[in-house]
């Protein structure tokens, strides 16, 4: 699968009932992980497939077998691909303010951003900067 296939499924998966600015806020979120390599992967790739990281891909999730069978037939799928081609190109705009972690607004609160106030919020979803040190450690 390529690279923007990948994010594109991604977005796709986790934001599709947000419309194309929260598939493009999940993108964002994406891109800025991507950009600073830590235990959530190295690459938009394995960013997207680190484990427990996108719920679309958690081999558990009802998710994961729509993101694996849906086809440019969709629009909101095609408006994901696209973006997902400026996000690899570098073009896309980042909409989140840096953040690199998000929830679903509708569901707990994760621990993670507990005592943190989110960069924005979008839709149903809270943007997070968490950030890492260089270690790789949240901070």
């Amino acid at each position: 699968m390529s690279v923007v296939s990948t994010a594109a499924r991604t977005a796709w998966g986790e934001a599709r009932g947000e419309g194309v600015t929260g598939m493009q806020a999940v993108l964002n979120v994406i891109g800025n992980r991507a950009a600073h390599p830590g235990w959530w992967g190295h690459n938009i790739s394995a960013v997207c497939t680190m484990p427990y990281q996108f719920s679309c891909w958690n081999e558990d999730d009802p998710n994961l077998r729509k993101i694996l069978m849906v086809t440019d037939e969709d629009p909101l799928y095609r408006s994901a691909q696209s973006m997902a081609t400026r996000l690899v190109a570098g073009t896309l705009p980042d909409i989140t303010r840096g953040s690199d972690s998000y929830y679903a607004t509708n569901t707990l609160k994760p621990r993670w951003a507990s005592g943190r106030a989110p960069q924005v919020v979008i839709g149903h979803h809270a943007f997070y900067r968490v950030g890492l040190t260089g270690t790789g450690v949240l901070t």
